[in-house]
């Protein structure tokens, strides 16, 4: 059973009203895009219609609504894509998600009679289940907005009657009249939404539940439930049996019984649902500890429902929303679907996709009421994409996406999941599922050189195997950024399509009656209205239909067509050499397309009336109305009839469910801020008797004169044009067919073969016709296809079709080929410790004749005797990090075939030090290392800024073992990239320089910086603590500034030094030390060296000596007094202490006098022995030599100074090799932080 809603225009400049419909039976998992028709399987009970009022002047832009018929079920919404697996087809039982909506406007005050603003309706047109249209909505102030129609002015003919008017009109004694009732929602007129709900099935109950919402709140804060009981001749408000505060938010119904009815409150006041077994006369309350986003029901138990929550859990109920369970949690919205009978094994079982992580998912099956781990099932293998699981009738897809390329896998009949296979070269950049009605699948592809358009592909029963239909479908963005093709199915014939396709920048409609083997332009009228001949042929001329939702209100055409009435299509469109936007009129076929007429030369909204026995047309205008036009005869002629006698703003038009809908409900109102005037309409009193056998007469479907299609002659038992009379509900469509012989028009190109010009398939460049035996088993046997196919569901019998059918042949045995090695998540890297499942499969050769061994590249090998024993793949686990080699070969007594894939096995980088010295020499190489932690991660990028702030240049290079790169960094310079952990620079300028590094492995990039002080002279000197201080060290780098902080001002405050030129730090690690940095003051940078050196001296003598004084000193905490120190080196005796001295020992004493000489004497005379490489900094040797703490272990210490240990030889010890994701110790020391 079926209902009808159309939507009507209306235009105001203050204060704007919408109606929304929607399906009150929550829908399945929402598609991706939409065409204009396909089968589903599950029929819609009821639907909402929302009525939304705004105070501004603006209109919101439209939503489109899920929709279907219990006919054929034909129109599929779109939703929101990704690039990612989507699907058209669904169970009909969701009900709308929250914040869909289709809406329309609805007028509140008297129009001026010489202007009209520029909106238009905002309709949804689903008169007979197979298309369904939606029409924007523009304020008055929008008329700027790209639409050629905008702002134009209503002349004075429109304001009377259209030309259709004048020519059936009369004067008002004269007019005739419909038998019709007004009821008035009193009380309701600041509602602003409705959703209405009427049973059908020889039911006179209609529920309404008005309500207002408040934009601002964005929450409902009044309702108002209304029952009829008589066709909506009267209402009754039903607000204190479901309670006086209650505010209700939506309407279901069940699929499977229209008694039972739910509905939701408003979870802002309070959470519960309300439900009715008796068709909305009485209701129990239930309390929710959840809060429902989406509902599910059953296609065939009327009390199972799945619930949807905003936490991602998904919930069960068999009681009919009474109780409910937790069935799982982290579940894909809308990724979630009940089993279907014949296919699966228990009808409780559910279909869901959960999410495991960012972009990745998981597709389990489970029990409704035991969906635990263990009875789980996971029919694909490894991780798929999320938001890509699709379940529709007897097929299952999915997607995996490896390299940042898609591969779309499916299922038929539960079956073992296989790639599907498009044409070579297709290169995908989005795929949609259209549908999968009659045991064949249909996709539109978008292909790399596609931006607006689409092709279709069909695919053989398997759903794997797809060939090209029909290139270059328009396609448009729907309301919400869903994409929709322009591709709608005829109700009542099999295998009849239309389709708008873009030709040379041109847009013309194609028509199809063989399943989209063949295409033709639609031939347009001979005459127009005035019985002028028109001179269209194609393929210059010809007849273009809106097949699509447009956003532009003056575009949006509409299509209808209905099972019981086979050949009878309407449709909004326009001829001549393309599809336009302008002069759009109503167009009529009674002969399947072969012929059409001209019915209006502007827009209308038609309904099916008793079986489609008559036509009922609405005009689209601004304007109050008070008539509608009637057809008994295929709309060849139109009678005018009233229906009400004061003029309405005319909102909507629910018909009666079923293919009967002798009743209709007007939605509207009369005047600014008045409430909703329900008009009931009875058209039985139209019609005096029931029909007769006599009144009937046969039907040849045909196209263009030929009667055999899809290997069938079609005869249909329609009712005569010129009788009039009540078909009723007992009528039925009957048609009788007969086969007819095969002919090549009944095949279709198979996979691999193209359609050249004179119709015959050739095998594609690219495809071998004998790789279809490539995967045959020896001993099995094959179809050798002859490049043809026969159309799926159709008839013929003989003729040719020995000739036009793959032959069965024994399978070759021949040598394996196209061996390939993938791992189960299609990723080239894995972290170290876990299981790694390696997948092997090929493209040619017997799988079951074919052994295969696996080299994981660690020293471990795996050898299986065929391929088919690995199916599940095959686990093993690294335990190293690195890159590993792996090779999968296959072998029988023919041949072999090998495949490589490169690992990489790595660990998360949870940390990285910069080691960098906080002092550097002016002119002299500076070492910096990025220190990972963990050490061994695998394959690692190190990115490196030289950054400063004072206009320092640097050169810095990066060596590898290939490689020396040299990079001139100045304060703009784009970064080095090296492979390296280490990079030695040289800067050239005194001031502060800010070195950043990036570590780049596997997904994760970290960051650390460093600020280094460059400068030409300066001295360093170590300092200890007293041990107390230990105790109290955290090992922090904050607590290490602090410190820090503190033991500068101590030197300061002992010795009097100027902090400008005094750094200290303490360096990580226990026992604490620290190191303080002595600067030149800024006046003796141009002085000579000789005072340099002794102004350095001097203010070392005076750290020196507060420091041996015990003078510097600070308190850490209350009772913790901590004294610092100059540190100092203490040698080892060289000799034995004891008063007995044997030989030996003297003889090594006398070797050490001797070596220790021969050291002297090198040092002193270094630059004049050959070969000896070694760098020292020389000055006036009567002074004392200078120390660069950059590489200390160059300079020489003096008596006075402390040795001070090199920062790259503390660092070498973090490198040592570690095994597996282990941590480096934490005790080394790096002298790398900011100094205070």
């Amino acid at each position: 059973m079926e209902r009808e809603m159309l939507f009507f225009p209306k235009w105001h400049s203050a204060l704007w009203f919408e109606i929304v419909l929607m399906f009150l039976i929550l829908q399945g998992a929402r598609p991706e895009i939409t065409c204009r028709s396909c089968q589903v399987g599950n029929t819609v009970l009821a639907r909402q219609m929302f009525l939304k009022f705004f105070t501004n002047e603006s209109v919101t832009p439209l939503k489109e609504v899920d929709g279907h018929s219990d006919e054929a079920g034909r129109s599929r919404a779109a939703s929101v894509g990704t690039p990612r697996l989507h699907h058209t087809s669904f169970s009909a039982e969701r009900a709308p998600d929250r914040a869909e909506a289709l809406r329309l406007l609805r007028s509140t005050e008297t129009l001026r009679s010489n202007e009209v603003g520029d909106n238009r309706l905002s309709a949804q047109y689903n008169a007979t289940g197979g298309a369904k249209r939606t029409r924007g909505s523009r304020s008055s102030d929008d008329r700027s907005v790209g639409h050629p129609s905008s702002g134009r002015r209503v002349t004075r003919s429109e304001l009377r009657w259209s030309s259709e008017e004048r020519r059936v009109g009369g004067s008002r004694q004269d007019e005739l009249k419909l038998n019709s009732s007004t009821f008035a929602l009193t009380g309701d007129s600041s509602h602003n939404q409705a959703m209405v709900h009427w049973s059908g099935q020889n039911s006179s109950v209609i529920l309404m539940l008005t309500k207002l919402f408040d934009f601002n709140l964005n929450s409902v804060t009044e309702s108002s439930l209304w029952r009829s009981t008589d066709y909506g001749a009267t209402y009754q408000k039903l607000n204190d049996k479901v309670g006086a505060k209650t505010i209700l938010s939506y309407l279901y119904v069940s699929p499977n019984n229209k008694r039972k009815i739910m509905l939701l409150t408003d979870t802002e006041v309070e959470n519960s649902i309300l439900i009715s077994s008796d068709e909305g006369a009485t209701y129990q309350k239930y309390r929710l500890n959840f809060y429902i986003l989406s509902l599910l029901f059953h296609p065939e138990q009327e009390d199972w429902i799945l619930a949807y929550s905003h936490e991602q859990k998904l919930y069960s109920s068999v009681e009919f929303g009474r109780r409910w369970q937790l069935v799982h949690e982290k579940v894909t919205p809308n990724r979630f679907y009940w089993s279907k009978m014949g296919l699966d094994k228990e009808p409780g079982l559910i279909h869901l996709e959960t999410t495991i992580g960012v972009g990745q998912a998981l597709y389990v099956t489970c029990e409704l009421q035991n969906c635990t781990d263990a009875n789980k099932g996971k029919p694909f293998p490894g991780y798929i994409d999320a938001n890509s699981l699709v379940v529709q009738d007897e097929y299952v897809f999915v997607q995996v996406s490896t390299t940042g390329k898609p591969i779309y896998y499916v299922s038929a009949k539960r079956d073992v999941f296989t790639p599907m296979k498009l044409p070579k070269y297709t290169l995908p950049k989005d795929l949609h599922v259209i549908s999968t009605d009659e045991n064949r699948v249909v996709a539109a592809v978008q292909e790399w050189n596609q931006n607006e358009t689409y092709n279709l592909y069909v695919s053989d029963t398997s759903g794997v195997y797809y060939t090209l239909a029909l290139e270059n479908v328009v396609s448009s963005m729907g309301l919400e950024g869903n994409v929709m093709v322009d591709l709608y199915e005829v109700a009542g014939i099999k295998g009849m399509f239309l389709a708008n396709k873009r030709t040379d920048k041109k847009v013309k409609t194609y028509i199809t009656y063989n399943r989209g083997r063949d295409w033709r332009l639609l031939q347009a009228p001979n005459k127009d209205l005035r019985g002028n001949s028109i001179h269209c042929m194609p393929p210059y001329c010809s007849l273009h239909l809106h097949l699509h939702v447009s956003a532009n209100p003056y575009t949006s055409g509409s299509i209808a067509s209905r099972e019981s009435a086979p050949g009878i299509i309407v449709a909004s469109g326009s001829s001549g050499s393309e599809l336009t936007t302008s002069n759009v009129s109503v167009y009529i076929t009674s002969d399947a397309g072969n012929t059409w007429r001209q019915i209006f030369n502007e827009e209308y909204a038609v309904l099916y009336l008793d079986q489609g026995g008559a036509l009922v047309a609405i005009r689209h205008t601004p304007l109050p109305i008070r008539h509608l036009w009637l057809s008994f005869d295929e709309g060849r002629q139109w009678n005018k009839y009233s229906f009400t006698n004061t003029p309405l703003f005319v909102d909507g038009v629910l018909g009666e469910p079923g293919e009967e809908t002798l009743i209709m409900t007007i939605f509207g109102h009369v005047s600014h801020r008045s409430e909703w005037q329900l008009v009931k309409i009875d058209f039985r009193s139209i019609f005096s008797r029931r029909c007769s056998e006599a009144d009937y007469q046969t039907w040849h479907l045909h196209d263009q004169g030929e009667p055999c299609l899809m290997g069938v002659k079609r005869i249909y038992r329609k009712l005569k044009p010129t009788s009039r009379c009540v078909m009723g509900k007992l009528y039925s469509v009957s048609m009788s067919s007969g086969p007819c012989d095969c002919t090549e028009a009944d095949f279709e190109c198979d996979y691999g073969y193209d359609r050249r010009t004179d119709g015959k398939c050739t095998p594609a460049f690219w495809f071998h016709p004998s790789a279809m035996s490539r995967s045959c088993p020896t001993g099995m046997t094959f179809l050798n296809s002859t490049g043809y196919r026969k159309v799926v569901s159709n008839n013929c019998t003989d003729g040719v079709i020995v000739e036009y059918t793959a032959k069965r042949q024994h399978c070759p045995m021949q040598a394996p080929k196209g061996l390939h090695l993938v791992t189960s998540e299609g990723t080239l890297s894995a972290v170290l410790g876990t299981n790694v499942t390696f997948l092997v499969f090929l493209e040619q050769g017997d799988a079951t004749r074919t052994s295969v061994t696996l080299d994981f590249g660690d020293g471990h090998a795996l050898t299986y005797s065929n391929l088919s024993s690995i199916e599940d793949g095959i686990k093993h686990i690294y335990k190293n990090v690195g890159i590993y080699r792996v090779t999968a070969a296959g072998k029988n007594r023919l041949g072999t075939e090998t495949a490589v894939l490169y690992l990489h096995i790595i660990c998360p980088l949870e940390s990285i030090h910069l080691s960098a010295p906080f002092v550097a020499v002016k002119n002299k190489e500076v070492n910096l290392t990025a220190i990972l932690w963990p050490n061994q991660v695998g394959t690692v990028t190190y990115i490196w800024w030289i950054g400063n702030s004072t206009e320092l240049c640097a050169v810095c290079s990066g060596n590898s073992k290939s490689t020396n790169i040299i990079v001139h960094f100045n304060s703009d310079e784009q970064p080095i990239i090296t492979l390296e952990a280490s990079v030695t620079c040289t800067f050239s300028q005194e001031g502060i320089s800010t070195v950043t590094v990036q570590v780049s492995a596997g997904n994760s990039i970290l960051q650390e910086r460093k600020a280094i002080s460059i400068h030409e002279y300066f001295q360093s000197h170590l300092l200890a603590f007293s041990s107390n201080l230990d105790d109290h060290n955290p090992d922090v780098p904050e607590w290490r500034l602090d410190v820090s902080r503190v033991i500068k001002n101590s030197l300061i405050q002992a010795t009097g030094v100027n902090g400008d030129y005094l750094l200290v730090t303490v360096l990580p690690g226990l026992p604490t030390t620290a190191e303080f940095f002595l600067l030149l003051d800024g006046q003796l940078i141009e002085e000579e060296h000789k005072k340099k050196s002794g102004h350095l001296n001097h203010l070392s003598e005076m750290m020196l000596s507060a420091l041996n004084q015990n003078l510097v000193h600070f308190t850490l905490r209350p009772g913790v007094q901590v004294t610092v120190y100059a540190a100092h080196l203490s040698a080892a005796p060289l000799v034995d202490s004891s008063e007995n001295h044997s030989t030996p020992a003297m003889l090594m004493l006398l070797s050490v006098v001797v070596v220790g000489l021969a050291v002297f004497v090198i040092y002193k005379f270094k630059r004049k022995i050959p070969g000896l490489n070694v760098y020292a900094q020389m000055q006036n040797e009567k002074e004392q030599e200078m120390i660069n703490s950059v590489n200390p272990t160059e300079a020489t210490p003096s008596s006075q100074q402390d040795v001070i240990y090199s920062l790259e030889t503390l660092d070498t010890a973090f490198h040592s090799r570690l095994i597996g994701c282990k941590k480096p110790h934490v005790h080394v020391k790096f002298s790398s932080e900011l100094p205070s």
